[in-house]
């Protein structure tokens, strides 16, 4: 996967009523390290990392790169939303497409955050590149994510197996420079 290329990085921090995106510091990085070694975040992501080697490996200010958004609440980190370049995904249907991931701290789950937070990540994806798809993969056996790419406005576009799973991969068509799918 590659970043969104030659956007300005990062963006102002972008406001929900509850929620701000932003761009990662080096405040960031204890939770950074906390989600990426979660057994619970990582059920459907092929398992957790060591704590160990991610507090060795982790840098001071993680994840700095275009499309890597620290989701916020009340001045702390809950999770991550991820938009990069699919340029080489094991479906041939997303290569090149703007690919949308990401991850929450438990305590975060079932609260309505991940659909808050992406729907104002795509909304910004939209306006920084009109016209542009956007793809979503996520096992078929995690229920919560296949509910909120449904609420997002993705469709399938075909299942495969990867990673020793049943996959899901879903489009979201793109948005025309006056916000018309």
């Amino acid at each position: 996967m590659d970043d969104l290329g030659s956007v300005a990085w990062p963006p102002a921090p972008i406001r929900t009523e509850r929620l701000v995106l932003r761009g990662s510091e080096a405040r960031d990085r204890a939770a950074f390290v906390e989600l990426l070694a979660s057994p619970d975040v990582h059920t459907y992501l092929g398992g957790p990392r060591s704590r160990d080697e991610l507090e060795l490996r982790t840098p001071e200010v993680p994840e700095r790169w275009p499309g890597s958004f620290v989701v916020e609440l009340d001045g702390v980190m809950i999770g991550q939303i991820l938009l990069r370049r699919a340029t080489a995904h094991r479906r041939p249907a997303a290569v090149g497409k703007a690919d949308l991931g990401y991850m929450f701290l438990p305590r975060a789950w079932g609260l309505g955050y991940a659909g808050e937070a992406c729907a104002v990540a795509l909304a910004w994806f939209d306006g920084v590149f009109p016209g542009e798809p956007v793809v979503l993969a996520t096992r078929t056996a995690n229920a919560r994510s296949m509910r909120l790419a449904a609420k997002l406005g993705f469709t399938e576009l075909e299942r495969f197996e990867a990673w020793g799973a049943e996959q899901w991969l879903g489009m979201r068509p793109p948005v025309g420079p006056a916000g018309h799918r």
